[in-house]
């Protein structure tokens, strides 16, 4: 499904091949004989092998055999039978090409399916509502081919209210997602026990570590990942934020947006053990109607072609109260607008309170 809609963008790319072939014919035809346009019809079906099965690159190979014997009888000195002779063999190759490109694209697509399915682990299908937090989500990996990459959220609804974790895993795609998926379900295991978030964090942490001790990256860098943490306590009014070394949220309050920079730094996830497990929880107001935006590095770092970054605060200051499905959709526009092409993963929550 996804190649046919590749290919459906324009019916033209697709009878491409057809339309070579009439204007080959139509030019063979209508020229004289020594300019030799017919020794132009093989051109058709190797072309249609990039794009068409095996039996229409033959069919098509065929027609343009029949058209070649036909303009032979109207122009008896064309070299018929040599041009015939290459039709023939380039349909043969182009229907074998054909057969291959098939081949590796079913080989793509189940691959593809694979990399989802192993992306659903790490990000699982998440309610647009709980209670009264209202929450949407936006996912785009620079490994855009296989869908997946070190970028990680999830959302839960505990017994200590809606809790929220957005983090990034240092580097991209296969390498990163096993990282991704140990902290993540280390977190929808320890969301639902642990009281205290910061105990949550050392769990998280616990579950990083071992992972990367029992896969440790290539190279001699550490793998190391930021994490955010967010509880909303039933009732809302307040958000209380745990930060592990992840870009700070941005919260957006009737025009008035608010950086939600951590007092006391906490340590990445990996590297406790290095600088010390003392982590810090930061309370802030949450009024209803109130946007809370968390977001990854992608985000903050995509570049202009001049270099400049996304001006990220300046860009929410600017938008109005609106639904957050809505500056979602806003932000992905906007952001491939202004970049073109992103260089790293993208990973958004965004959240609003409602009038319960």
């Amino acid at each position: 499904m996804r190649l046919r809609r590749r290919y459906g963008r324009g019916s033209l790319v697709r009878l491409s091949p057809v339309v070579l072939t009439i204007v080959i014919a139509s030019l063979a035809y209508a020229t004289p004989p020594d300019m030799a346009f017919s020794r132009l019809l093989p051109a058709a079906p190797a072309l249609a092998a990039a794009m068409w099965p095996v039996l229409p690159t033959v069919l098509l190979g065929t027609v343009c055999l029949f058209l070649m014997i036909g303009l032979s009888l109207v122009f008896p000195d064309l070299g018929t039978w040599w041009t015939a002779a290459g039709i023939i063999a380039v349909t043969v190759a182009a229907a074998y090409g054909s057969h291959v490109r098939l081949q590796r694209e079913r080989t793509l697509f189940q691959v593809r399916l694979v990399a989802e399915a192993a992306q659903q682990v790490v990000l699982s299908p998440m309610p647009r509502r709980f209670g009264d937090v209202e929450i949407e989500s936006l996912y785009l990996a620079a490994a855009a081919e296989a869908r997946i990459g070190g970028d990680f959220y999830e959302v839960v609804d505990t017994p200590y209210g809606v809790r929220l974790l957005i983090g990034d895993v240092r580097g991209k795609g296969l390498p990163a997602v096993g990282a991704a998926a140990a902290i993540v379900n280390a977190f929808r295991e320890a969301a639902y026990g642990e009281a205290d978030m910061i105990d949550v964090a050392r769990r998280m942490d616990a579950s990083s570590t071992r992972y990367n001790a029992a896969f440790p990256p290539d190279g001699p860098m550490e793998r190391f990942a930021t994490a955010l943490l967010v509880e909303i306590p039933r009732g809302g009014r307040r958000i209380d934020i745990l930060n592990c070394g992840h870009p700070p949220p941005l919260l957006l309050n009737h025009r008035k947006l608010r950086v939600l920079e951590p007092a006391t730094p906490s340590p990445l996830l990996s590297l406790a053990e290095l600088i010390g497990d003392h982590y810090n929880v930061d309370t802030f107001d949450f009024a209803p109607g109130d946007l809370l935006l968390l977001y990854t590095d992608g985000i903050a770092e995509a570049r202009a072609h001049d270099g400049e970054f996304f001006p990220l605060a300046a860009w929410m200051r600017r938008q109005p109260p609106t639904p957050p499905g809505e500056l979602l959709t806003a932000l992905h526009r906007d952001l491939l607008r202004y970049s073109r092409r992103l260089d790293d993963d993208i990973a958004a929550l965004a959240v609003r309170l409602c009038e319960p």
